[in-house]
């Protein structure tokens, strides 16, 4: 139960989850670097000494926001199949990545994992487990999966654009400042896949993500599978 807050006149009392929202908030405007203990208390309009009336230290708030990300993303649902799951997951982890690219780096890094940290990763594991996928397998199959996830998503916010219409104008204008004579290949990728009506860098994600369900499907005991 948080304190109230002193040196607010009237102010109702803030509660901790307002105060991690906010982090969050701040954060998404302008990244990691610009959450502060004093950006934060300008975000609520309190004084910085404030602000540690609901949280410790800055490790505390870092803890609160990754799980607010993990809340964000959709757990499986009750007796779904698990290469259904593991799409659902998959494509809501990149979702909400992309609406809170400072995240990517962050969501492993904590010691001190939140509720919702926790039952996403029970929730996945045990999915898999339901699923024949034994506990060496399951372990590789989130690692994978999750440095797919990760990973696309960190180029994915990388890329000089930020949607198909801007993608063909950046691409055409990279590729108008290479010899073609010189980069063959790159020239091929862009005239006939990059630059044609409707490419979307997004879809690639789907592809990939079908050809690590089906390996993994492949190492399943059973038939097509591994005995």
């Amino acid at each position: 139960m948080p304190r109230s807050v002193s040196g607010v006149g009237d102010r109702p009392p803030l509660s901790r989850e307002q105060v991690l929202r906010a982090a969050m908030a701040v954060a998404d405007a302008g990244g990691l670097a610009s959450l502060t203990i004093r950006s934060l208390a300008t975000a609520l309009g309190v004084k910085p000494m404030s602000v540690y009336h609901y949280v410790a230290n800055k490790d505390e708030i870092l803890d609160g926001v990754v799980d607010l990300v993990f809340s964000e993303m959709d757990l499986p649902r009750p007796g779904q199949e698990w290469r259904s799951a593991m799409r659902l997951r998959a494509t809501s982890a990149r979702a909400v990545l992309r609406r809170h690219p400072w995240a990517i780096g962050l969501l492993e890094s904590r010691t001190t994992p939140g509720p919702a940290t926790l039952r996403q990763h029970d929730a996945i594991i045990g999915v898999l487990r339901r699923s024949g996928f034994s506990v060496p397998l399951t372990a590789h199959a989130y690692t994978l999966l999750d440095s797919y996830v990760y990973g696309f998503a960190v180029q994915e916010a990388a890329l000089p654009f930020d949607d198909p219409d801007t993608a063909a104008e950046v691409a055409g204008e990279m590729l108008r400042q290479l010899p073609a004579d010189e980069y063959p290949h790159l020239a091929e990728m862009a005239t006939e896949h990059i630059l044609r009506p409707g490419y979307d860098f997004g879809d690639e994600f789907g592809f990939g993500l079908e050809v690590i369900l089906d390996a993994l499907a492949a190492r399943l005991p059973g038939p097509g599978g591994p005995q």
